[in-house]
């Protein structure tokens, strides 16, 4: 039995209870199974990219695990760097990937700006903007493992946001089927490195990047939610797996996050992750990039929020300069 309470003010926290613990904070909250509204954005995956859609205890309607910009033909797909599923694609070197680029795919923020190569493996899905301009959309929204390549022509300082997705199965729950479990909870990441047209890698994913977190799930305990300013923390919630009646916590992204004019001053620095972590050990689509992702002399991190497993939707942004 679900007790709610909606505060409203300057702050809104939602305050929901059921017969074990409490919630008391500024999202949203659902339980359970979202409606499948779209049954799969790429036929061709090996796991089911569904789009859903779910209601909140306060009345809100939620689009699951993210609304997302992959059937709009106006936001570019990033260029493969490795991706099995298609013929020629699956890339053995960064040179390789590199040459067989196409000018008129990079995007031109600045007709006088210099160009950048993006190299990036996202797990699972990522939409790129630059100076608030789409530069790139992950082309593989769930599975099989695939790496891109976005190019841009730019000026410093420019400014990088990425919405980040780790894609769900059983769609509001945050979880996957993974053998004979039926709710086993996934885990995100995101690494890039970006090269001058030199060749120099200028900048890497690390903890000087900000991110935000906008969905978590599974949740099988309201309580172990906390937040500390604007952080959104799920360190005290299990991690063990998800269940039929999990709950979901949502907020609203801002509509300009992806524009150099927003302030993210309040958003908390990214978190790294070790690629043992993040699970990248025998996937050729990130190992046999290591010159770029794992180079010797200018490393490039795994980040995302705090919570690698329960952080489902996540903003990430850094000026470059």
């Amino acid at each position: 039995m679900l007790f709610v309470m909606v505060a409203v003010g300057c702050t809104s926290n939602t305050v929901v209870t059921n017969t074990a613990s409490t919630y008391t904070g500024t999202g949203s909250v659902t339980q359970g199974k979202a409606t499948t509204t779209t049954a799969n954005l790429f036929s061709s995956g090996i796991r089911t990219a569904g789009i859903g859609t779910i209601t909140s205890t306060d009345g809100k309607a939620w689009t699951v695990p993210a609304d997302v910009n992959f059937t709009d033909a106006s936001f570019p797909f990033a260029s493969d760097l490795y991706n099995s599923y298609v013929s020629g694609h699956s890339y053995v070197s960064t040179t390789a990937a590199t040459a067989a680029l196409a000018s008129k795919n990079i995007v031109t923020i600045d007709a006088d700006g210099d160009l950048y190569t993006a190299y990036i493996f996202g797990d699972n899905y990522f939409e790129m903007y630059v100076n608030g301009i789409a530069v790139g959309k992950d082309p593989v929204p769930y599975t099989d493992f695939n790496s891109c390549i976005v190019q841009f022509k730019a000026k410093k300082p420019f400014t990088v946001a990425v919405k980040c997705v780790d894609w769900e199965e059983n769609l509001g729950m945050g979880t996957e089927v993974q053998g004979s479990t039926s709710y086993h909870i996934g885990d995100g990441g995101f690494v890039m490195a970006i090269k001058n047209a030199s060749g120099t890698i200028i900048s890497t994913t690390d903890n000087t990047w900000k991110a935000q977190t906008y969905y978590i799930s599974p949740i099988s305990d309201l309580g172990c939610l906390t937040e500390s300013g604007t952080a959104r923390l799920s360190s005290n919630c299990s991690t063990a797996g998800g269940a039929s009646d999990s709950y979901g916590i949502h907020w609203a992204l801002p509509t300009d996050w992806f524009k150099t004019t927003y302030d993210d001053a309040n958003w908390g620095a990214a978190t790294t992750f070790s690629n043992s972590t993040v699970g990248v050990d025998g996937k050729p689509s990130y190992t046999q990039f290591s010159d770029v992702f794992d180079n010797t002399t200018k490393d490039a991190s795994f980040i995302w929020s705090a919570n690698l497993l329960l952080d489902n939707l996540v903003l990430l942004r850094k000026k470059i300069d």
